[in-house]
């Protein structure tokens, strides 16, 4: 699939359809990762996120500070059958991946929208806090938003929301670092 083919149209929100793109672009190229010997890659990551629908991608004014603007990144999966644990619900460790992924999204649309670091960054810290379970067949909102946007560290939130249950089933708040020129990141 080439940059040609990526459809923003049906992404809702008023980010352009460049970081529209950008971020379907990602999502792409995950799935389709090569190994150093050139054979196909089909990690879990790729999997998981050939199943995940970028829903919305928005700068809007922050709430609790008055000029400031916040990013915000919507995503959508349904729980399927090789993202549950024993227990049959939802495997904590796939859900930390899906958070991972999509949390750094929202401080990519605020940055590139007004200008600053346009990059994905790298991830320095992820707290998680776990609600409530999911199980097969729920559909989830992976809600990404931004709390602030320094020079070098870059912080946001992400709520996982069971849109079948109608509960919140976790939360997370991630540090991301843009990587210097000089580092092998």
């Amino acid at each position: 699939m080439t940059e040609n083919s990526i459809d923003t149209s049906e992404v809702k929100g008023n980010a352009s359809p460049e970081i529209k793109l950008a971020l379907l672009t990602s999502l792409v190229q995950r799935r389709h990762a090569t190994r150093s010997t050139g054979k196909p890659f089909r990690g879990f990551e790729a999997e998981f996120t050939s199943r995940m629908q970028l829903a919305e991608a928005s700068v809007l004014p922050k709430t609790e500070e008055s000029g400031k603007l916040e990013g915000r990144a919507v995503f959508e999966i349904i729980v399927d059958k090789d993202m549950l644990n024993e227990g049959g619900t939802m495997h904590g460790g796939c859900l930390a991946m899906m958070i991972d992924l999509c949390s750094v999204t929202s401080i990519y649309v605020l940055s590139a929208s007004t200008g600053a670091h346009g990059v994905f960054g790298v991830q320095q810290s992820l707290n998680i806090m776990f609600h409530s379970p999911a199980v097969l067949g729920d559909k989830l909102h992976i809600v990404n938003t931004t709390l602030t946007i320094g020079s070098r560290a870059r912080s946001g939130r992400c709520e996982v929301w069971n849109i079948t249950q109608h509960r919140l089933v976790a939360s997370a708040v991630c540090t991301n670092m843009v990587p210097s020129e000089s580092s092998k990141l």
